[in-house]
């Protein structure tokens, strides 16, 4: 059992496919599946199920993955502690981000990162709040910016890092599009799509509404979808509005495709939380995107 192997193994199990692992490894699908024969041998179990039309981990597989994720982490922070001592800024930091923040604020981020320190591979993990933060928890990735905070991840500290405003979203032809704002008794009774449970734009709203008195189960919710992107889709084909970051509907407020609201009596503010594992000592890099952070958003951020 080597690294690469390892590394080989997390892919399938990634992309739940031996084909895609290898374009991904820059390998044939025979020479993976090869691999991945030799580490069951090795091991004496199989660790993946070679479904109809994907591969998916066993128990076994199952409980390799955790621990390969853990030794390629730890290699890459081998890397980047030997190139800082030499005076380098050079290795690997993964990351993760919600939709909101994984979409539109840290690929501006990644790129300035990555003019300033061109040695660095930046790799970008989104999903919804809830996923990231458990992918921190286990250790898959090293640091987050998510939309909401969560106390039941309690070994994971969440820092206010830039804040972000919602509003009502409808189309440019909708009765309302001519008007500055709305109060909740018209926002409930308007057909609304609404994003997942675990996103962090719905945990907003759910709060912000739970503080003036409202309750989510209120609003008229006609769909339920997986990402602002579909979320923006649905609006814009007429299934109903929503409430989203004012961040993931500028493009279409400069075309002049949707229009955005304030709900007179809700302030619908939040924070982007900057989230780490507080027990994780972070790597080299990870203290030099920190330090970046800092400078970027003028604020202080301890890298403990």
């Amino acid at each position: 059992m080597d690294l690469w192997q390892l590394k080989i193994f997390c892919k399938v199990v990634e992309l739940k496919s031996f084909s895609k692992a290898g374009e991904a490894v820059f390998l044939s699908q025979p020479t993976v599946s090869s691999h991945i024969k030799d580490l069951e041998e090795h091991l004496g179990t199989p660790l993946v199920d070679r479904l109809a039309r994907s591969v998916v981990p066993t128990k076994a597989g199952e409980l390799l993955y955790g621990y390969a994720r853990r030794l390629i982490t730890l290699r890459d922070e081998a890397e980047a502690a030997m190139a800082a001592y030499l005076g380098q800024k050079r290795g690997k930091l993964i990351l993760g981000g919600s939709t909101i923040p994984g979409t539109y604020l840290l690929p501006r981020l990644i790129g300035r990162f990555v003019q300033e320190y061109p040695d660095v591979q930046v790799s970008l993990s989104v999903g919804d709040t809830a996923e990231i933060m458990e992918k921190i928890t286990e250790g898959e990735i090293e640091i987050g910016i998510v939309g909401a905070q969560d106390r039941g991840f309690p070994l994971l500290q969440q820092i206010p890092l830039v804040q972000d405003e919602l509003f009502v979203v409808v189309p440019k032809d909708h009765r309302w599009a001519r008007r500055q704002s709305i109060t909740v008794a018209e926002l409930l009774e308007e057909p609304f799509i609404a994003r997942e449970l675990g996103s962090g734009t719905l945990r907003a709203i759910e709060r912000v509404l739970r503080e003036a008195g409202f309750h989510l189960s209120q609003l008229r919710i006609v769909a339920q979808m997986g990402s602002t992107e579909a979320v923006r889709q649905g609006i814009k084909n007429r299934a109903g509005i929503s409430i989203l970051s004012v961040m993931a509907v500028e493009e279409d407020l400069q075309a002049g495709s949707l229009k955005t609201l304030s709900i007179k009596e809700l302030d619908f503010k939040r924070h982007f939380y900057l989230t780490r594992h507080i027990q994780r000592t972070p790597s080299p890099i990870c203290r030099t995107f920190i330090e970046f952070l800092s400078a970027e958003f003028n604020q202080t951020i301890e890298a403990v």
